[in-house]
């Protein structure tokens, strides 16, 4: 799971990117700031893994905050203003990514792994989207990762509020006992102790194929 804490004054921009990148199975949204000053002191506060940071914010620009930053988490840029010469600016200043913010939020995605896994996209370079391709899929934690197409399936069931033994039994075609034991399968690799809590964990992971 990849931390990540969102700094824009705009806040109908953060709260919408903050909802849709919670949404993704392995990223997690420690904090939202208005400012940068509000980000810096949040940044001390809460770990993050990456930092989604405004061009242009009150008290303290996005060039700023990174200066103070000095390069302790890695931050990504997004901005309304993506031209060469902000670009370079940010570059200087330590940022490891340069986002629009028409940028689609696969592609933001794809760029917030990639940049917790070391690359740097900040220089514009023809090899960009190849690596941005590279990272388009969540990266599940080894316990989710473990399960299988069954377990998702029930995992898919519960987070649809199917919860009856009997019931999920029947969707699955397979027996009651069975799902019992699917049930303590799921349970064990995901760290979990009931089936409110793997509905949960079916949302989280986006197992969920319609609601």
């Amino acid at each position: 799971m990849i931390d990540i804490l969102v700094a824009d004054d705009h806040t109908l921009f953060a709260e919408g990117v903050s909802q849709a990148l919670a949404a993704i199975p392995d990223l997690h949204v420690a904090g939202t700031a208005s400012g940068g000053v509000e980000l810096v002191e949040l940044a001390k506060k809460i770990h993050a893994d990456v930092v989604l940071i405004d061009l242009e914010m009150p008290d303290l620009s996005g060039l700023e905050v990174l200066e103070k930053l000095k390069g302790s988490v890695p931050a990504i840029i997004v901005t309304m203003h993506a031209n060469d010469e902000r670009r370079s600016q940010a570059i200087e200043a330590g940022a490891r990514g340069f986002l629009s913010k028409s940028t689609p939020l696969p592609d933001l995605a794809a760029a917030v792994r990639a940049v917790y896994a070391g690359e740097d996209l900040a220089p514009l370079t023809t090899t960009l989207r190849e690596i941005l391709d590279r990272y388009m899929e969540p990266t599940l934690d080894p316990g989710a990762a473990s399960l299988t197409a069954r377990e998702r399936e029930l995992l898919a069931l519960l987070g649809e509020g199917v919860s009856l033994t009997d019931e999920l039994a029947e969707r699955l075609y397979i027996s009651p006992k069975t799902v019992k034991n699917h049930l303590a399968s799921i349970y064990e690799k995901l760290g979990i102790s009931d089936r409110t809590q793997a509905a949960v964990e079916a949302i989280r992971l986006g197992f969920i194929t319609h609601r």
